[in-house]
């Protein structure tokens, strides 16, 4: 069992080695503000394009809001042109984030098309030259994320680990499944042990298929990894750093009953109420719910009524008044909810 330790990145010393992903679409400013209450050692925002950034487009920048809670705090930027790397990089900096980061993994279409995301991989000279430029920008530690390759016959995360370090990033993450593969089966391991072997300086962040304390023990045993990021593992569980890091000092885990999750989904509904407006409360609410009550039988007919929801008030009263334990009585709850 490796040991929760302060990472250090270049001179930013954090407090652990248990990092949360960006996730698009997801880890929005609500996200992180429940994120940040359970202390990781680094939180990113989600990934913003290099040509939007340095165009100043606002919709753009208002997915980098955050406010001092979430420090420390990495920005993620993707783009696959050198000659604005740098200056992507520096909007990031002096925007206030400790961090920015490289995607080089994103695995969707409109991302790979222009050769940027996990299309990078096809490219790994060009990755170096993007990173150089980035780091010649500024004085924050940059950090790079990629998959094991564009698919299995071209496995190349340690040839683009060497790089990486050779261009001057502090750390490169390592997800352990090829853009092909996308989020299908299992991650492979293997390959991020491949890249830490392959480092001689840079840091190896491993990724993939954490969702609980076992697997971040067993994550860090496999590859000998320097901290993880925990992606889809973080979705209605924003307390799993506090866990793994309970886990990995030998301490008594906490248990989190449904109310618990309850009172959670009811903190992250007030974020998001303090952040969007109404109507994106509600569509966010369909997807947030179900992320954090997913683990019993009555909680299915929860699932089943917040996708519905369609104003702010039922979203309320279905999350602090939805009977989680008395199967029995969700169906006289829904018929209140659908008289109203």
């Amino acid at each position: 069992m490796k040991q929760p330790q302060p990472f250090q990145l270049g001179s930013l010393t954090l407090a652990n080695n248990v990092f949360y992903a960006p996730l698009a679409g997801c880890s929005d400013f609500p996200f992180r503000k429940m994120s940040a209450t359970y202390r990781p050692g680094l939180i990113y925002c989600e990934m913003v394009k290099m040509d939007a950034l340095v165009r100043h487009d606002q919709n753009t920048f208002h997915l980098l809001d955050y406010d001092t809670s979430m420090h420390p705090i990495g920005g993620q930027i993707c783009g696959s042109k050198p000659e604005i790397a740098g200056k992507a990089a520096k909007i990031i900096e002096d925007l206030g984030f400790d961090v920015v980061d490289l995607n080089c993994g994103c695995p969707v279409d409109k991302v790979t098309k222009d050769g940027s995301g996990s299309g990078m991989l096809k490219t790994p000279d060009l990755i170096g030259e993007v990173i150089a430029n980035m780091v010649a920008a500024v004085r924050i530690p940059v950090t790079v994320k990629i998959r094991a390759g564009w698919d299995d016959s071209t496995i190349n995360a340690p040839e683009i680990t060497r790089i990486a370090e050779k261009a001057g990033a502090k750390a490169i993450c390592i997800h352990g499944r090829t853009r092909q593969q996308a989020y299908k089966g299992p991650a492979n391991w293997d390959y991020i042990k491949a890249c830490k072997e392959a480092a001689k300086e840079i840091k190896i962040i491993g990724n993939g298929d954490i969702f609980d304390t076992s697997a971040a023990d067993r994550i860090f045993s496999h590859t000998n990894c320097d901290a993880i990021l925990v992606s889809r593992g973080t979705l209605g569980q924003p307390w799993i750093a506090e866990d793994i890091l309970r886990h990995l000092q030998n301490l008594d885990p906490i248990h989190r009953s449904l109310e618990d999750c309850r009172q959670a989904l009811y903190q992250h509904f007030l974020y998001t109420c303090d952040y969007h407006s109404a109507r994106r409360v509600v569509v966010d609410m369909r997807r947030v719910g179900c992320w954090y009550l997913k683990k019993s039988s009555g909680t299915r007919a929860f699932r089943e009524l917040i996708s519905k929801a369609d104003n702010l008030d039922t979203v309320r009263d279905l999350i602090l008044n939805f009977p989680l334990q008395e199967a029995e009585c969700v169906e006289a709850f829904a018929e209140t909810l659908t008289d109203t």
